[in-house]
């Protein structure tokens, strides 16, 4: 077992950032990857022109990579916001502008996972409604997911860097993934499991793969401190990505660091070729 057993995708919103994006595929791709995955890439635009879907498809397909994640619209990310859907008004139909529209983009190049992130907590407004906003559009989500094969995914950050964000725990993100699959019936909600974000939240990981595995659709991994790649920091990746493994996950584990003072690719050469 080990890393070389892995199958690893590269986060192209955090790695190769410092290529434009539509050749960051093609950069991957000449790094070693098979496999990408993306943040929602317009962040001022849930619902872009259709060349730009487009373009960034031939760039996808050019480079002979597979798409096997992509965010919802999330608002201004990178930035201060950390999703859209529990946030009553304007971004809240932002995103649901976006559904279809990031469901079709994913239905077009195969991908079948789609990760929607829950969103700050809004100064003045209860969180019980924003509770009952966020779970009426993860709904609609879940569906739009199932109609291109694809699982919904369910996030939780960390509390130092995402203090206004809710679910900053691994039980908060896998009750939200329960109220989902409770209501639509679908079963295709899925805890996103960022083995960086647990850490940084202090949670017992060995402990958190034993309970949510089987919950589990999505792994991701940073080091941690320094959210650097693994080695940078203090994880025991390998040994957890192990345990995953034995539990029965044999998913992809995402790329989700930053490079440093580095050229993205000079980034992997902890990973076996």
């Amino acid at each position: 077992m080990g890393f070389a057993d892995q199958r690893f995708n590269v986060n192209l919103s955090i790695l190769f950032t410092e290529l434009p994006l539509l050749e960051r595929p093609a950069a991957a791709a000449a790094a070693g990857f098979t496999a990408v995955e993306l943040w929602w890439p317009w962040v001022d635009s849930p619902t872009p022109d259709q060349s730009e879907l487009d373009a960034l498809r031939k760039a996808v397909e050019d480079a002979g990579v597979q798409l096997t994640g992509l965010n919802f619209y999330a608002g201004r990310l990178p930035g201060p916001d950390r999703g859209a859907l529990s946030i009553p008004g304007e971004e809240s139909e932002r995103f649901r502008a976006n559904i279809d529209v990031a469901a079709g983009f994913a239905a077009s190049l195969g991908c079948t996972a789609l990760n929607a992130l829950y969103g700050n907590r809004v100064q003045g407004v209860d969180p019980a409604e924003q509770d009952a906003l966020a779970l009426e559009n993860l709904v609609l989500a879940a569906r739009a997911a199932d109609r291109i094969g694809a699982i919904l995914l369910i996030e939780a950050l960390n509390q130092p860097e995402s203090p206004a964000y809710p679910l900053v725990s691994a039980p908060a993100a896998v009750g939200v993934v329960d109220k989902v699959n409770d209501t639509t019936g679908l079963g295709n909600a899925r805890f996103l499991m960022d083995l960086y974000h647990l850490s940084m939240n202090g949670e017992d990981l060995p402990q958190a793969i034993e309970r949510y595995a089987a919950r589990t659709g999505h792994v991701q991994i940073a080091d941690n401190p320094g959210r650097g790649a693994p080695g940078t920091g203090s994880l025991p990746l390998e040994d957890l990505l192990d345990q995953l493994n034995k539990a029965g996950y044999d998913g992809w584990v995402g790329l989700e660091y930053k490079p440093g003072d580095r050229p993205s690719a000079e980034a992997f050469d902890w990973l076996p070729r």
